[in-house]
């Protein structure tokens, strides 16, 4: 069969999506930075500026993506993934440290985050790997190789310290529950979050013994497995030496900023106007804003700067505010929409790796997109994940483009895959 138009094939309703929601993000963006003297909209010394000019380079960038060969992500896979790795580690050496996290390269006046671009190219290898092996990890050799691509990186992220950045890759077990790992290495997270949550409010001895309960009774009355006692008493030593280990890790082991935010989440006892003062003044931007919003430029909140960080990681308290909850539903809509149409995009797809790389990009885009608006409301700690398309950035708004675009040209491609 030959070959058909990039453009033909395109995904355009995708595109469209794509750019609403990058145009929606520079308009807030815009709100949100706007000096009090009149500046052109192209001045590189305001935000705005900045970021218009990131969405400009997208363009040629884009068109770059779509041009090449489909095959060459596949098969230089690795060399991506290894040129993220040196970047990461040459942060050790030239990195900037910014606010006790050493997690940029600085360019004159722009930086660059590896991390960003890392999450393309871990989705890549993953489904490199997946594809050529025909493993749907069945063995424990083939399931350390998989969780190796994720946690190599996540180490090195982690070292930076960048918790934050570190979390979203961890959304790639997902993708790998999809093809074949195991589900109690599911559980065994969802567990162990749990716990240490509740360890924080609940007093230790008594968290442990509604956990021994509760295994005791998954004991009895589960007659559909092959129940084995020594594994359960495993089990309970294992999670009630995690419960008692939570204090120590909390008071020893997180910075204060750490403990300070997850304090925040659960009301301990903090300070308005100093721990929890991003979160109030992010609920109250957010609240003012009732049904409709102040309108565009109207925000009090947005034009007072009360909310830290508001170009950024809080750029959705400039959409509460200013265009209320119907406009707040309408722009979740736009990155559910783009989710779903992904998605459906990567189940259509003929061919393994496609298909796989398009749940590393659905899982990579909903985290952001979960973690961001929830930590606005007080549901998540504030741990600095921008939203997709949306926050200011441009090492975010590049890597997102490209890791999308990337998916894009690869489903274009399969009208030629047999």
């Amino acid at each position: 069969m030959a070959n058909q138009s990039v453009l033909q094939n395109l995904d355009w309703f995708c595109v469209l999506l794509y750019a609403l929601l990058v145009f929606a993000g520079w308009l807030n963006i815009y709100s949100a930075s706007l000096p009090l003297e009149p500046a052109g909209i192209f001045d590189l010394n305001q935000i705005y500026g900045k970021q218009l000019l990131f969405i400009i380079l997208c363009v040629p960038l884009i068109i770059v993506l779509l041009s090449i060969e489909a095959k060459f992500y596949e098969k230089y896979a690795v060399v991506f993934y290894a040129v993220g790795i040196i970047a990461l580690m040459g942060l050790f050496v030239f990195g900037k440290t910014i606010k006790g996290q050493t997690n940029w390269y600085q360019f004159g006046g722009f930086g660059l985050q590896p991390s960003e671009f890392m999450k393309t190219a871990v989705a890549l290898l993953l489904a490199k790997y997946i594809t050529d092996s025909q493993t749907h990890f069945e063995t424990l050799r083939e399931q350390a190789i998989g969780i190796g691509i994720i946690l190599f990186p996540v180490l090195l992220i982690l070292l930076q310290p960048d918790a934050g950045s570190a979390m979203i890759f961890l959304s790639l077990f997902l993708l790998l529950y999809r093809e074949g790992l195991p589900s109690w290495y599911l559980w065994t997270g969802v567990i162990a979050i749990a716990l240490f949550l509740l360890s924080l409010v609940i007093n230790p001895e008594y968290l442990v013994g509604f956990t021994l309960l509760g295994l005791g009774i998954h004991y009895f009355l589960n007659k559909s497995i092959k129940r084995n006692p020594f594994f359960y008493l495993f089990l309970g030593i294992m999670m009630s030496g995690f419960v008692f280990s939570v204090d120590y890790v909390y008071d020893e082991v997180l910075e204060p900023h750490q403990k300070e935010r997850i304090d925040v989440l659960f009301g301990k006892d903090v300070d308005l106007k100093r721990e929890g003062y991003n979160l109030n003044q992010s609920k109250i931007a957010i609240g003012s804003g009732g049904w409709f919003g102040r309108g565009f430029l109207e925000g009090t909140q947005t034009k007072g700067g009360f909310v830290p960080e508001q170009h950024t990681d809080y750029i959705f308290t400039t959409v509460g505010e200013e265009w209320g909850f119907v406009g707040s539903l309408v722009v979740i809509g736009l990155f559910v929409t783009l989710l779903l149409r992904i998605w459906y995009l990567s189940e259509k797809q003929k061919t393994r790796f496609p298909r796989i790389y398009g749940y590393g990009v659905v899982a990579f885009l909903f985290t952001h997109f979960f973690m961001n608006i929830a930590m606005l409301i007080g549901l998540f700690p504030t741990i600095g994940v921008p939203l997709p398309f949306f926050s200011y950035g441009g090492s975010s708004l590049i890597a997102f483009t490209i890791m999308l675009f990337i998916f894009l040209k690869l489903d274009a491609n399969k009208v030629n895959e047999w």
